[in-house]
């Protein structure tokens, strides 16, 4: 039986400001959700709001605590319902998938075996991209990560940040797609995300600007929320469209496909309900014979990443790695654009460094 759940949050300053197409920030909070059960410690967490950790402890923790711990099916559908009138996307949803991680990884744990051996191994490796080249950098930041990535590590895909000010830069946009192609060469794949900063016309429009530095993956041109922008550009656009980052439950993942708004659906288990949550969006983009990309938090992804079948890759993403290499042991190296999940530990194979986490806890 369950004996205790609980939930701490941590603010992360980042090494340097950082911002996309809409959005910038100098730090990161990230909500760690941790559920006990026979001596052995499920660890789950979510970038949320700190929060979304009371509302593990005031609203979740009794609907999970005294129950068996085999059950997670059980748990996520009792969690969902219980926070209906505080509303199932955002932050509910972001807590949810932090305890949702910590059950499945008590539940490894409890039987002493791998995430990834629980689930069903779908590959032994999984690839991944890097993801950095915010919008706030200089030339020689963004020609720093990128080259560290691609020449240091050998990766082979690389993204950056484009749609500055709500795509009111398309010049400097175009300029820092072309410097990036200088520096990792033709050999490696280039990405962009626009973080929703162009109208649907825009996009298109830069998209027939970028193809001449061979971008093969066009993320969020316009706003996720516009389905029919999505298609416009995905119809007009020769790089892979791709989007759904955003999505907390099963209908948003189901709109999104249905309206062929994607080349490659995105899926963050840290905001879609957990590791089932992702199983289920995948289902779902398998159902429209899409491949599904994870959205950053690079190691909590590896297990269920390589138990997914039509996964097309994780994404490395700077901010998220950083954190979780200096606050959890067991943090993966991405030498090579591949990873492997651990078979020699049981669960997710990570432990927080509770003296690490502790001088950045807020809550």
């Amino acid at each position: 039986m369950i004996d205790q759940v609980t939930a701490a949050a941590y603010r992360i300053p980042t090494d340097q400001p950082e911002g996309d197409g809409t959005f910038a920030w100098q730090a990161t909070t990230l909500v760690v959700a941790t559920v006990t059960a026979a001596g052995a410690t499920g660890t789950g967490w979510t970038y949320a709001p700190a929060a979304a950790a009371s509302l593990i402890s005031e609203t979740l923790a009794e609907t999970v605590t005294g129950a068996d711990a085999a059950d997670i099916p059980a748990h996520w559908a009792r969690m969902t319902r219980q926070v209906r009138n505080a509303g199932r996307p955002g932050v509910a949803g972001y807590a949810i998938s932090a305890v949702d991680v910590a059950l499945w990884d008590l539940k490894a744990r409890l039987l002493d075996l791998p995430l990834v051996r629980l689930f069903g191994a779908a590959r032994e490796h999984v690839p991944l991209y890097g993801s950095g080249g915010f919008t706030t950098y200089d030339d020689d930041a963004t020609t720093g990560q990128l080259s560290h990535w691609v020449h240091g590590q050998g990766i082979g895909r690389v993204k950056i940040k484009i749609g500055e000010s709500s795509g009111t830069q398309p010049g400097r946009d175009l300029r820092r797609v072309a410097l990036s192609r200088r520096v990792i060469g033709e050999a490696a794949e280039l990405y962009v995300d626009a973080n929703g900063g162009y109208t649907a016309k825009q996009a298109i429009r830069m998209a027939e600007r970028m193809s001449e530095h061979d971008v093969s993956w066009f993320e969020e041109p316009v706003s996720s929320d516009d389905l029919p922008g999505l298609r416009l550009v995905r119809e007009h656009c020769r790089a892979d469209v791709a989007a759904g980052e955003y999505g907390c439950d099963l209908a948003y993942f189901t709109r999104m496909c249905q309206a062929q708004a994607v080349d490659c659906l995105q899926i963050d288990a840290t905001r879609c309900g957990g590791y089932t949550g992702w199983f289920a969006a995948a289902a779902i983009a398998a159902g429209h014979n899409l491949q599904v990309s994870a959205h950053c938090a690079p190691n909590l992804h590896i297990p269920a990443a390589a138990a997914t079948a039509n996964l097309r890759h994780i994404e490395w993403f700077h901010d998220h790695q950083r954190i979780e290499s200096e606050l959890f042991d067991g943090a993966a190296h991405p030498a090579g654009g591949l990873v492997q999940p651990h078979t020699d530990a049981p669960g997710h194979g990570l432990v927080l460094r509770a003296g690490a986490a502790e001088c950045h806890r807020v809550a």
